[in-house]
C-alpha cells in the first residue's frame, strides 16, 4: 500500500520533498529503491555465549536498565537499521556503511513510537531513514528530520559502543546478540563494502571537506552545547589513560580501549555520554565548524 504522503509532488524513491530543510538537489539516490535494504523489525537475539561471532567482529552495543544487546556490523551492513526495544525503551540502531557510522536513538520521544525504514536516499553520503507514519526523511548523523511533516524535529541520541565483540562481551558477559536468523537471505560472511573501505574515493558528493585528516580516518565525534569536536582514533590510541578535555564549557573525559579499538566519552560524574564513531569526511560534512583534537608531540628523551 502506498502512503498518501507519496502521492503529492512525489520525488526520489517516492518521497515528497516539498517541505525541506536542505536543498532537495542534495538528496541523492543511493542505488537501491525504498526498503530494498530491509530494516529489521521484531529482531531475534541469542545469548552472547551462544553467538557465533568472532572475537574481532565489529559490533554496536547498547546497554541500560540492566540490559545489554550487541548488533553485529556484519548484519548491519545489509540492513542498516534495527527497530528494537531495550529495557522497556524503544530504540533504533542505525549503521551507515558509507560513513562507517553507528548511531542509536530513543524512538519513544514525546510518547510517540515510530518505526523506521531505509529510504535508499542519501544526504552528504549518509543514510536517510524515514518514519513509516509521516514518511519524513531523517539524517542519521544530523539526527533530525530534513523533509516531510516532521522537518526540524530531532532524535534523542543514546550512548553506543562501537568496537569488537570480544571487548563488548568482556564488559557485558550476559549480553544478547542479534541473531543471524533475520528472516532475510543475505551473505553475512561477506562485507559488500570491503573495497570501498580501503579506497580514499567517495561514491557520493558531500557539502564540505577537510584535508586535516584522511577522508576515511576514523574519529570519535562529540557535540555538547552546540559545539562539535573530533578525536582521531589513531591519536587516542597513543594517549595514555583517559584524556581530559573541554567541549564548549563542559568538562569531558575521552577513554580509548586499544584492545577493542573502542572510544567513549564521559562527563564529570563518570556517566557515559553520546558520541559518534565515523569517517572524518562524514563528520566534517555535517559539522564543518568542528574543532579537531590532536595528540601533543611526544617529548624527546
Amino acid at each position: 500500500m502506498v502512503s498518501v504522503h507519496a502521492h503529492a509532488a512525489a520525488g526520489p524513491n517516492g518521497f515528497n520533498l516539498t517541505r525541506h530543510a536542505v536543498p532537495p538537489s542534495r538528496i541523492l539516490k543511493g542505488g537501491p529503491p525504498r526498503n530494498a535494504i530491509p530494516a529489521l523489525v521484531n529482531p531475534l537475539f541469542v545469548p552472547g555465549s551462544r553467538s557465533t561471532l568472532l572475537p574481532d567482529d565489529r559490533v554496536l552495543g547498547l546497554s541500560f536498565n540492566g540490559n545489554a544487546k550487541a548488533y553485529p556490523v556484519r548484519i548491519l551492513n545489509w540492513h542498516e537499521l534495527v527497530n528494537d526495544t531495550l529495557g522497556g525503551v524503544p530504540v533504533a540502531i542505525t549503521y551507515c556503511p558509507l560513513c562507517a557510522s553507528g548511531v542509536a536513538f530513543d524512538r519513544g520521544k514525546g510518547g510517540v513510537v515510530p518505526t523506521f525504514g531505509v529510504s535508499g536516499l542519501l544526504y552528504n553520503s549518509n543514510m536517510l531513514l524515514y518514519d513509516h507514519a509521516s514518511e519524513s526523511l531523517w539524517t542519521q548523523m544530523g539526527m533530525r528530520a530534513i523533509t516531510g511533516p516532521r522537518t526540524g524535529d530531532r532524535l534523542d541520541q543514546l550512548p553506543l559502543y562501537h568496537g569488537t565483540w570480544a571487548g563488548w562481551l568482556k564488559k557485558h558477559p550476559r549480553t544478547l546478540a542479534l541473531s543471524f536468523d533475520t528472516g532475510h537471505q543475505r551473505d553475512y560472511q561477506r562485507d559488500p563494502y570491503a573495497t570501498y573501505h580501503t579506497s580514499p574515493r567517495l561514491y557520493f558528493p558531500v557539502d564540505a571537506e577537510s584535508a586535516a585528516l584522511p577522508r576515511k580516518a576514523l574519529i570519535l565525534g562529540v557535540i555538547l552545547g552546540g559545539v562539535a569536536r573530533a578525536y582521531p582514533l589513531t591519536e587516542l590510541a597513543r594517549h595514555d589513560g583517559p584524556l581530559s578535555d573541554r567541549i564548549g564549557n563542559r568538562s569531558v573525559a575521552i577513554h580509548f580501549d586499544s584492545s577493542a579499538n573502542s572510544p567513549k566519552v564521559t562527563g564529570p560524574t563518570g556517566k557515559e555520554m553520546p558520541g559518534i564513531v565515523s569517517y572524518w569526511f562524514a563528520w566534517y560534512a555535517f559539522y564543518p565548524e568542528t574543532t579537531l583534537w590532536r595528540s601533543p608531540p611526544r617529548e624527546s628523551p
